[in-house]
């Protein structure tokens, strides 16, 4: 199977099922030197772990992370980094029942089409249980961030009809509520809206924000390996996420130039925006201001109802679901797409060490005497 593996410099490449024995992701290109142990990680994969709350699927597991290869002492080697994480708590007794038939709304037919077989217990490679790797490796693309002075973090900004108002912005809230959500009020009310969901037995989308603050302009490229490009290709790969917006997204298609254009100015010594309608990003490169990314997520697809579908054998038939399902996608997501952000900018960051002679210079140049005879 091509297409697990994610980056340049900085580079993933996840692996497991959601009913084999693990999963994880090997790393490789992380910088020797760094600080590293698996609370580090642990902290970011407690936010994606089932079972913590009432909205969020029963599934109990511990997700607990072990750092196979890459460390020595406490600090990185330079050499791949291996995370894993042990799969504790499958039933595959509750897909049984599912093996000859297609879900609607999952990867089941898509995936027997492609291979000609597909792991009916949870998805397989399909499963949401994926994101364990990218959410470990994105803690340490995290951890890397914050020591270049960059933060990368991301909230539920919708679940259903319910929105976050971002006036009232609590940052606490995002690591505290059940929904992810930085606005206390709004995340009761989505609670309470959740709640009528599954008392219908039914389920909900929502959109998640992710914003990346302190990274320099000049981070990107122009054409094929533009910033939001890239950041958008990151985050539409996340399962579930049907479509992503950077800054004002599809706003900007009602708009004309002048209401849209974010006006350059002076700030001391620093050129700033008076608006930033563009996200922080400016033809493929980011301009200095906060980039923000914006993801729609599709309500969770197994729903327990009867729906219409067929089976392998191509017969129509009606199919009821059972096991353990989110009735919301978006609140456990939050970290996965602040994580695939993450690696997506500092991935670019890396790259953009070779873009200039000066920084190359500066670089390897520094407290070396100079020797005319060797220019």
């Amino acid at each position: 199977m091509a297409g697990s593996t994610f980056g340049t410099i900085f580079r993933i490449t996840t692996w497991g099922e959601s009913h084999g024995k693990a999963l994880g992701v090997v790393i490789d290109g992380c910088p020797a030197g760094l600080p590293l142990e698996e609370a580090h990680i642990q902290s970011y994969l407690d936010r994606r772990k089932p079972g913590r709350t009432g909205i969020s699927t029963q599934r109990r597991e511990e997700d607990a992370v072990e750092i196979l290869s890459g460390t020595f002492e406490g600090r990185t080697t330079g050499t791949p980094l291996m995370l894993m994480v042990r799969n504790t708590s499958q039933i595959s007794g509750d897909y049984s029942e599912i093996a000859p038939t297609y879900r609607p709304g999952h990867a089941d037919y898509t995936f027997d089409q492609k291979y000609g077989f597909r792991d009916y217990r949870g998805g397989g490679r399909s499963s949401g249980r994926e994101t364990l790797g990218r959410v470990a490796a994105g803690a340490v693309a995290c951890r890397i961030l914050s020591r270049l002075g960059v933060r990368v973090w991301a909230y539920t900004r919708s679940i259903g009809p319910v929105e976050a108002d971002l006036t009232h912005f609590d940052r606490d809230a995002v690591l505290s509520t059940p929904t992810a959500m930085p606005d206390r009020d709004a995340s009761e009310k989505a609670v309470a809206y959740l709640e009528q969901v599954k008392k219908e037995c039914d389920s909900a989308g929502g959109s998640m924000e992710c914003l990346v603050e302190g990274l320099p302009a000049g981070i990107g490229d122009p054409v094929f390996e533009k910033l939001d490009a890239n950041l958008a290709k990151a985050v539409m790969s996340i399962g579930a996420v049907k479509a992503v917006e950077i800054g004002d997204g599809a706003m900007v298609s009602c708009r004309l130039g002048s209401s849209n254009n974010d006006p350059f100015r002076m700030e001391g010594s620093r050129v700033v925006k008076s608006s930033n309608h563009a996200g922080g990003i400016l033809g493929g490169i980011s301009d200095g201001d906060r980039v923000i990314v914006r993801a729609h997520v599709k309500p969770t697809p197994s729903i327990f109802r009867p729906q219409q579908t067929v089976s392998r054998q191509g017969q129509n038939m009606d199919l009821c679901i059972k096991g353990r399902h989110d009735p919301v996608i978006v609140p456990r997501a939050v970290v996965v797409m602040e994580c695939m952000c993450a690696l997506t900018v500092l991935d670019a960051m890396m790259i953009n060490m070779s873009a200039r002679m000066d920084s190359l210079e500066e670089f390897y140049r520094k407290d070396r005497p100079e020797n005319p005879a060797s220019l």
